[in-house]
């Protein structure tokens, strides 16, 4: 039995021979020479002709086109938002402090101090996000929690919580 395409279309006894059905050609692939991974080396007989993955595209760091897994984006979004509250408490809690802290050190010493405090969030997380591009999800991941222990708003903490 045939298994042409044109055989649902006929039926038994129509192919009396004057009609002659089309040769297909067979397909021919084009030849491609073996690639080897990277850091892979060919020897032996025709190892020149082994292709390297250089040779035909850019090889892209792989650290470079990975994702952020589920885990890791949890992390980041969570720790992201924490340091986010840590920047609003600061703000209040040196704006609490305020008339307190003037009695103490000049008012452009104080300002400064405020607005670096209020910033340092934000810089740690950047800082950590940046510099930790190629590492491992783990050191990502420490390094974002010990920016949540440091930079704990203290004066919103003492005034605004236990204190006031």
């Amino acid at each position: 039995m045939t298994s042409d395409a044109d055989d649902a279309l006929s039926w038994d006894g129509d192919d009396d021979g004057t009609v002659q059905k089309p040769v297909a050609k067979p397909v021919e692939k084009p030849v491609q020479k073996p690639v080897l991974p990277h850091g892979w080396n060919a020897v032996g007989k025709d190892s020149e002709s082994v292709g390297r993955p250089e040779d035909d595209i850019a090889v892209a760091e792989p650290a470079e086109l990975r994702p952020l897994s589920t885990p890791m984006l949890l992390i980041v979004g969570i720790i992201g938002g924490v340091y986010l509250l840590y920047t609003v408490g600061w703000i209040v809690g040196g704006l609490k402090l305020q008339g307190s802290a003037l009695f103490l050190i000049p008012g452009v010493m104080y300002q400064v101090a405020l607005w670096a405090a209020v910033l340092a969030p934000a810089l740690w997380f950047a800082a950590v996000w940046l510099l930790t591009r190629r590492s491992a999800g783990w050191i990502r991941a420490l390094g974002l929690l010990a920016g949540a222990v440091l930079l704990v708003p203290w004066p919103f903490v003492m005034t605004g919580v236990v204190g006031s």
